[in-house]
């Protein structure tokens, strides 16, 4: 005769098993695309995240205009300050708005603010990067370990909404955090 513990190790599995579907249907089912209305050419993160009128999150400039820091903020219908290209050519994250401004990974040891918009320059490493579709990542190409990531909380923004931007492990984000898509 079969002891109760011999029965609860063989239905530990199938209950671990279905466990796990459960959580990565409800992780998949939480994943939700924006309704972006930003005109290309664009860089958004591939879920919406907690964005409130669905527009995505963008690459943008903090404050208004042209400024020398930069931002995860929601994708504006309009575009402007939140369209950047990627470069391929180049590796270099262009921006539309500000004529020969590119992003640049200047502090990354600085979590507060490591990115920074500068003059374009294809010979600095700190404005390389390699955009993988497969993953949809952005590495810098000095770091492939770490991947561009938002915060993992958003804050107000007047009418929008914004998160930190910034390289982190790629391994140590979640991957709705540093999935983008590039819009040409």
């Amino acid at each position: 005769m079969t002891n109760s513990s011999e029965v609860h190790m063989r239905r530990l599995p199938k209950f671990m098993l279905a466990t796990a579907a459960l959580f990565v249907a409800a992780t998949a089912a939480n994943a939700a695309p924006p309704d972006l209305r930003t005109p290309a050419p664009v860089i958004h993160l591939a879920d919406n995240l907690d964005e409130a009128d669905d527009l995505g999150w963008c690459i943008d400039t903090i404050g208004r205009g042209l400024s020398d820091r930069l931002h995860a903020h929601s994708c504006k219908p309009r575009g402007g300050d939140v369209q950047f290209r990627f470069a391929e050519t180049t590796g270099q994250i262009v921006s539309v708005a500000f004529k020969e401004k590119c992003m640049a990974n200047l502090h990354p040891e600085d979590p507060a603010e490591p990115l920074g918009l500068v003059d374009c320059d294809a010979s600095a490493s700190a404005q390389r990067f390699i955009y993988d579709p497969g993953s949809m990542t952005i590495r810098p190409s000095e770091d492939q370990t770490r991947c561009l990531s938002v915060g993992a909380d958003s804050r107000s923004a007047g009418p929008f909404m914004a998160r930190n931007l910034r390289f982190s492990e790629c391994s140590d984000a979640h991957m709705r955090f540093q999935q983008w898509i590039v819009r040409q």
